[in-house]
Order: structure tokens, then C-alpha cells, then sequence
């Protein structure tokens, strides 16, 4: 069993092949329940962002568990294999326990050093859990990486160097809204916020609007609950606030200067109709709008309305973010290998332990059977003496195979776990097991096209061959 990912991100697809195969918090415990029922998967975990959709998925093998990883997403998405392919990247064993601690320390996000992607994965990982769909890899998996982005933002500078997408937006935002007043520390005073959404992404809105001078923020959600919570937040901070339905949006608009759309909506929440009517209600003042969500909130042409700056992800994605600095990333690529390696030397020795486990039982079956054979070629021994026979033969045979289990063990840690395994298994004629592939992607080598250093893109005849092989 080896981890296999199946992803897309801002680095291999535009953001509207991106947005078609984005899976909302609603509808991801339905789609790892659908990976589950696949044959050759036990365990399934999606991370979908703004900005990445990936599938995290524990296969019995390569060819079987690609196959159904991507079919799942073109049914999901509506999107034909042909067409979703060319998109995607694979990982598989060692790659794919890289990838995601990579990913989870920031260092392969649209904005290097954002923080978001941690939260974002303990999400993931927390969902696939509640539903039973993770299982002993996967959660070591998460675990790790979750720790492995904690140690990059907590023992380097990457925080200070770095930034966030609602942070990049928003600059950017400030620039064309008021592109004279950019450079002061407080550029947005006396203009007016509306944010669209209650999450995690509105919550670092409001705090960037409030630290760049906001003067009054609206949040409108579809709970009002949790706008109003948002809202006493911004409060607390001095940022004057108030919550409210996610209803009305012209007139909710009418009174903003920047709007802030976060809502996690699988349709846009801003139709063209919708700002047309607010730019009439406003007399037709300049408005920037900042849609950070992935399928977008905001409808395709607003952004070319008379009066209207649009700031959306693939704006983002060609902004980008500070630059984190050599030394910073140097710092936490090292991190991310030192967690790496403590990960695949804790996974080698689990795949050993099976071994150590039947040895030790075929030793039991052997002192068991000589104890017996002894017993009834020895009728005059006493109790107190067959049982000091019976613990001597034990000792000897724990004894015995004491320095064989805690070096094989030890050895177990090193990228040669499978063949120690083996050796113990065709010393002792133990049922032979077939690790999984954790430490190496040379398995996969031949399946996949190299596209760019660091990348591989699926080779599409190979799934679409697997897949009809499959249908027939």
C-alpha cells in the first residue's frame, strides 16, 4: 500500500480548468466516500484551496489507483479525461509524502510563506477523519506535514518575509482604489468595506482592512450567526462593524468602496446585474472588488464594468508574493527534509514489523510443539520441573532472537527495509508480504512525463488505456 497524489494547482492549470474540479467543504465527504468504493483504494484525503485541488489516496497499486483517482475527478467535475489530464501532476510514495509537507510549510504556494494552506490542510484531514476515510498512513502523513509547517513558520523568518494571498489581493486592491494614498499607513481611511463570507479568509480581511485604516466594515453571510461573530471581532479590534444576511447584495454594495468575496459558493454570488444596479445606487462611484474564492464568486465580464477594479485569483497568481529570501527557503526546504526523512524511516520500520511479529509467533509454535512432545516423553517430571523446562526453552529461544528483531529493526529505518523483511522471511519460511513502495519513485518512473523541474504531468494515454482495460 503507497500514498499516491493526483493534484492541479496555479502552477499547472489556469484558474478556470482549476475552478471546474474545486471541491467544496459540502461536497468532499461525498467524494472520498466514492474514492473508498474503488477497489484498489483504502484511504482518501482531498485538500481543495483557492488555489490547489489535490487527492491524497493509499492504493494497492500505481496503475489501478491513478485510473480511479482520475476518474473520480472527471465524473465529479464533468470535466473529460482528455481535457483534465494535461493538467494534473502525479506524486507516488516518497514524492507524495514530500509534496504534502512541502506544500503545508508554504513553499509551494501562489504567495510563498502563507499560512493559510496549514489550516487549510487540517481541515482536509480533519474531514476525511470524522468520515472514517483516513486511515493509519494518511493520518501519519497529515500529522507529519501539519508539524512540519508549524517547525518552518515557528524556526525561520518566513512569516516576516513572506505574506498572503488576502494580503497581496489587498494591496493590490489599495493601489487601484487609491493608488495616491498606497504608500501611507493607513491608506483606506474613511472608505467603506463589505465582505461577502465568514471563514478563515474574511477573518484575515478584516484584520488587513482594519490594520490599513478601514472605517467601517459589513459583513453579510448566509449564517448570520457567523457574520455577527466576524463582525464583534472587528469591534474588539476598533474597527466599527456590523453582521448581517447574505441578502440584497446591490444595496449591500451600494455602500461599499472595497468588497471582499470569500463565500465558498460553487456559482458566483456577484452577477453583473448586481453591480450595475449597486454602481447606479452609488451614483456610480469607482469600487474595487477582491474575489479570493476558488470556483470564483464573481461573475465572468464584471471586471470589464465602467468604474470597477476586479482583483481575483488569477491576478494574484501573476502578482505573486515577497520574495522569502534564499536563505529563509534554504532553511525551510531543510526542515522539510529532516521531517521527510524521520517519516519514511518511521514508515520502513512499520513495514517490517509484520515480519518481526510472525517470527516471533513461529517460535511460539515451535516451543509450544516441543514442550508437548517433551511432556509425553517425560511422564515422571513434576510441575514445578516441567515448568523450569518450559521457561528455560522460552528464554533460549527469546534469547536467540533478540539481536536478530532489534538489529533487523534498526536496519529497518534505512532505504533497504523491504529486503531485510524478505531475508527474515525466507530464513525462517515466513509467509512472504509485499511491501509498500514508500522510500523511492522509481516505480513510476516509465508512467509519467517530466514537464518542468520538480513537476510531472500524467501520461494520458496510459490512464485512458488502464481505465477502458478496466470498462472491458
Amino acid at each position: 500500500m503507497s500514498v499516491l497524489l493526483v493534484g492541479m494547482s496555479h502552477r499547472s492549470a489556469p484558474v478556470a480548468v482549476l475552478e471546474q474540479i474545486a471541491v467544496s467543504e459540502a461536497d468532499r465527504p461525498k467524494m472520498v466516500q466514492q474514492l473508498l468504493e474503488s477497489e484498489s483504494i483504502t484511504e482518501a484525503m482531498i485538500v481543495s484551496t483557492c488555489n490547489r485541488v489535490e487527492y491524497y489516496v493509499v492504493t494497492e497499486g500505481f496503475h489501478a489507483g491513478l485510473a480511479d483517482t482520475v476518474r473520480n475527478m472527471s465524473e465529479f467535475s464533468g470535466v473529460d479525461v482528455d481535457d483534465l489530464t494535461p493538467h494534473l501532476y502525479v506524486r507516488y510514495a516518497q514524492g507524495a509524502a514530500e509534496h504534502m509537507l512541502t506544500v503545508a510549510s508554504g513553499l509551494d504556494s501562489m504567495v510563498v510563506g502563507e499560512q493559510q494552506i496549514l489550516g487549510q490542510i487540517r481541515s482536509a484531514y480533519q474531514s476525511a477523519d470524522e468520515h472514517q476515510s483516513v486511515g493509519r498512513t494518511l493520518h501519519e502523513l497529515a500529522q507529519r506535514a501539519l508539524h512540519t509547517g508549524k517547525r518552518v513558520h515557528t524556526e525561520t523568518a518566513i512569516d516576516e518575509a513572506g505574506g498572503s494571498m488576502v494580503s497581496v489581493a489587498i494591496n493590490h486592491a489599495i493601489t487601484q482604489l487609491a493608488p495616491e494614498r498606497a504608500h501611507e499607513e493607513q491608506p483606506l481611511s474613511g472608505l467603506r468595506a463589505l465582505i461577502l463570507g465568514a471563514g478563515s479568509m474574511s477573518s484575515l480581511a478584516a484584520a488587513h482592512l482594519g490594520r490599513a485604516g478601514i472605517s467601517h466594515i459589513t459583513v453579510a453571510n448566509r449564517t448570520v450567526e457567523r457574520a455577527e461573530r466576524l463582525a464583534e471581532h472587528s469591534i474588539e479590534a476598533g474597527i466599527p462593524a456590523v453582521g448581517m444576511a447574505l441578502a440584497n447584495i446591490p444595496e449591500l454594495m451600494a455602500d461599499a468602496d472595497v468588497i471582499i468575496s470569500a463565500t465558498g459558493a460553487m456559482l458566483p454570488v456577484i452577477n453583473i446585474d448586481d453591480v450595475e444596479r449597486a454602481q447606479t445606487l452609488r451614483s456610480n462611484r469607482q469600487v474595487t472588488i477582491v474575489d479570493l474564492s476558488l470556483p470564483r464568486d464573481v461573475a465572468e465580464g464584471v471586471g470589464e464594468l465602467v468604474d470597477v477594479n476586479l482583483t481575483d485569483i488569477a491576478t494574484i497568481q501573476t502578482l505573486g508574493g515577497a520574495n522569502v529570501g534564499e536563505s529563509v527557503e534554504d532553511q525551510a526546504r531543510r526542515i522539510v527534509d529532516f521531517e521527510l526523512d524521520g517519516f519514511l524511516a518511521q514508515q520502513r520500520a512499520q513495514q517490517v514489523a509484520p515480519t518481526v511479529k510472525a517470527l516471533r509467533e513461529r517460535a511460539g509454535e515451535v516451543v509450544a510443539t516441543e514442550l508437548l512432545r517433551l511432556e509425553s516423553k517425560t511422564p515422571g517430571l513434576t510441575d514445578k520441573e516441567r515448568q523450569a523446562v518450559e521457561q528455560t526453552v522460552r528464554r533460549v529461544v527469546d534469547k536467540l532472537l533478540h539481536q536478530p528483531t532489534v538489529q533487523v529493526k534498526k536496519l529497518a529505518t534505512s532505504q533497504g527495509a523491504s529486503s531485510y523483511a524478505e531475508a527474515l522471511q525466507r530464513l525462517f519460511d515466513l509467509p512472504l508480504t509485499t511491501p509498500s513502495v514508500i522510500y523511492s519513485d522509481t516505480a513510476v518512473a516509465s508512467e509519467v512525463l517530466t514537464q518542468r523541474p520538480g513537476e510531472v504531468l500524467i501520461d494520458t494515454n496510459a490512464i485512458v488505456g488502464t481505465m477502458k482495460k478496466e470498462q472491458h
